[in-house]
């Protein structure tokens, strides 16, 4: 269903929505439910806007929407890195639905600890990691393709949070990327764990995302987004696509803002 994003997209918006549960370690109300439109059934999350805590520095009731423009901006670069995902009224009132994806629990492990002599071929150190007993490890994720993209996709969205649990290796052999309540925001504050690619060359692939893009931010993705983001936030969103274009390379970590996302994982 993932891969089918009309479907997917149809059984969000107009399924008939039944709670099962809710996500109890989850920060804002994170509601279990299935969605049902002509006999299918398919399992998604639903975080109802009445259930997202203040931040003090995203307007309040903003999260849902910054999630469905994530989405929308992730279709546009053609990656699938974030699962089908719409803004509707629910048991709860408005929020977000995103199609729930399953974690395949035999792949590989995309983050570990190696020591300060590796990291090992194939991984890219993110941090230094203090361990128990004063012991220190590098924490260090694969050198992979796909999170490469996300790394990318990040930066444009002005993603806050990447923590090691927001990014899910599924069964069809995709990450998908989840949690994107904080982001767009005016300001630089990107914080991930996907640092291994800092300050590298982008690839010519992610070059020409990039710029497409900057040129559907005029026309049709433009007009998706605007419902959810104000205009100095597509402004900066224009920025941030246009200074990774005139650099052409990933972005480096900011002194002026913590990096790691707490807790990392």
């Amino acid at each position: 269903m993932a891969a089918d994003t009309p479907a997917a997209l149809a059984l969000l918006r107009e399924g008939a929505l039944a709670v099962h549960g809710r996500v109890t370690d989850a920060s804002n109300a994170v509601l279990y439910c299935t969605a049902t439109l002509d006999g299918v059934t398919a399992p998604c999350v639903y975080k109802p806007v009445a259930g997202e805590r203040p931040l003090w520095d995203f307007p309040e009731g903003t999260l849902a929407g910054r999630e469905t423009a994530a989405h929308e901006l992730s279709a546009a670069t053609g990656w699938q890195l974030i699962p089908p995902t719409v803004l509707r009224d629910g048991p709860a009132g408005p929020g977000m639905v995103q199609l729930w994806i399953e974690p395949d629990p035999d792949a590989p492990e995309l983050l570990d600890l190696q020591p300060l002599d590796g990291p090992a071929a194939g991984w890219l150190p993110i941090v230094r990691a203090e361990l128990d007993a004063g012991r220190q490890a590098w924490l260090v994720h694969r050198d992979d393709e796909r999170l490469r993209r996300l790394a990318v996709l990040d930066a444009v969205l002005n993603n806050a949070d990447r923590k090691g649990g927001h990014w899910l290796p599924a069964a069809d052999g995709r990450i998908y990327g989840i949690d994107h309540g904080v982001t767009f925001h005016t300001e630089p504050k990107l914080r991930t764990l996907l640092w291994g690619w800092a300050d590298r060359p982008l690839t010519a692939e992610a070059l020409d995302v990039l710029g497409r893009l900057a040129g559907d931010l005029d026309g049709p993705l433009g007009e998706r987004l605007r419902p959810h983001l104000t205009r100095a936030e597509l402004d900066a969103l224009r920025a941030r696509i246009g200074a990774l274009l005139a650099s052409g390379r990933h972005p480096q970590p900011s002194a002026d803002w913590p990096s790691i996302p707490w807790p990392p994982v």
